[in-house]
């Protein structure tokens, strides 16, 4: 989260300048986004200004983590009132549903309909995005037949530790936990394995593993809609799910079975991921829609949901994939970083409109009397 400014300036505070707090106040009221299509007022549970010689400070609370636009709204507000301004920020994250896993808020699920469309990657980079947007996160690698996560995090080979015979200890990797089959069993010893032997690890993994005080654990499931992942939708206490897939007519189609099922098992959608979007050219700059091109916003449209960010070919994301590395923590606000720090904040923000209870979407029961 946004550094505490409050707390280091507490000594040398002065009166807020009327003028200046008038002027913030305006524009925070009329501000809307992609993630505050609401404002940023009218979720925000508290707002004060604090004055200092050097800086004014907007202490806030907000209920889903946004570090990237702040910093844009930021720079904005110095620009009119001819000051620095920062925010002070403090998340907090609500679970949005009760489950018995001790350290997890919210269970948000990265699935695919096949594979090839870059989930797994994708779930890396969301977690480090949110992580970047100011939250705590893990990661859990639900593919038991080819879990990819640890090479993915550059930790290939790695085992988990205990510290006292029954849990594990994730592993931390740049501040994310993770959790994979991959840390406990060789790629020579391949897991040919029927559903529910897999189904039973995978349990073990969640429940079993120590994890930190996280408020969101981003679960890599395995691509398609067979049986398994059945099984592990209807096992593990998701809040929402997001399904990825490519512009291409073949992916898009699987991206519906997927929906479909996590309809069957009354999961809520939050949206659609569309990877590998377009391919950006080096040398012009120009964009080729080599897999096709506005799919992922068509079958968001028909299935009443979100298109979440369209992210594009890039063979930085293959090499940072292939070699343990990742595009937000080399450079958080490169190119590619912005995209998934965006990407993050409107998955964090889709939880929070149309499953928690705070939303301003959320239905008020009113009392009626005779």
């Amino acid at each position: 989260m946004l550094s505490n400014f409050f707390s280091k300036n507490k000594l040398s505070q002065i009166e807020v300048d009327a003028e200046s707090e008038k002027t913030i106040r305006a524009f925070l009221d009329d501000y809307r986004s992609e993630s505050f299509p609401f404002g940023l007022v009218n979720i925000a549970q508290t707002i004060n200004f604090v004055q200092t010689k050097k800086q004014l400070v907007i202490n806030m609370e907000l209920p889903f983590p946004c570090d990237g636009e702040l910093l844009d709204i930021a720079e904005q507000l110095t620009t009119l009132v001819e000051q620095q301004v920062n925010f002070d920020v403090q998340y907090q994250v609500q679970p949005i549903r009760q489950h018995q896993i001790k350290g997890v808020k919210n269970i948000i699920a990265v699935s695919s309909g096949k594979g090839g469309v870059g989930k797994s990657t994708t779930a890396v980079n969301l977690a480090y995005g949110l992580i970047a947007e100011g939250c705590h996160v893990g990661i859990l690698d639900a593919d038991i037949y080819g879990p990819s996560i640890p090479t993915m995090l550059g930790r290939k080979g790695a085992k988990p530790t205990s510290t006292d015979g029954k849990f594990m200890t994730p592993l931390e990797v740049n501040g994310l936990a993770a959790m994979s089959l991959g840390f406990l069993v060789d790629d020579a010893d391949a897991t040919v394995w029927r559903g529910p032997m897999a189904s039973r690890a995978f349990s073990q993994l969640l429940n079993e593993t120590d994890w930190p005080d996280v408020d969101y654990l981003i679960v890599d499931m395995p691509p398609g809609t067979g049986d398994i992942q059945l099984t592990l939708a209807q096992q593990v206490p998701v809040a929402g799910a997001v399904v990825i897939t490519t512009p291409q007519d073949i992916a898009l189609a699987d991206a519906i079975k997927g929906m479909a099922m996590f309809e069957q098992v009354k999961l809520p959608v939050l949206g659609i991921i569309e990877n590998m979007s377009y391919h950006l050219c080096e040398n012009c700059g120009h964009q080729s829609h080599l897999f096709g091109q506005g799919g992922g916003k068509r079958i968001a449209d028909n299935a009443n949901t979100q298109l979440l960010g369209q992210l594009p070919l890039d063979i930085r994301i293959r090499e940072d994939a292939d070699s343990g590395s990742c595009a937000i923590n080399e450079n958080s606000t490169g190119e590619l970083a912005l995209q998934y720090r965006k990407l993050a904040r409107n998955v964090a923000a889709q939880l929070f409109y149309q499953l928690d209870m705070r939303s301003p979407t959320t239905a008020e029961v009113v009392e009626v009397k005779n």
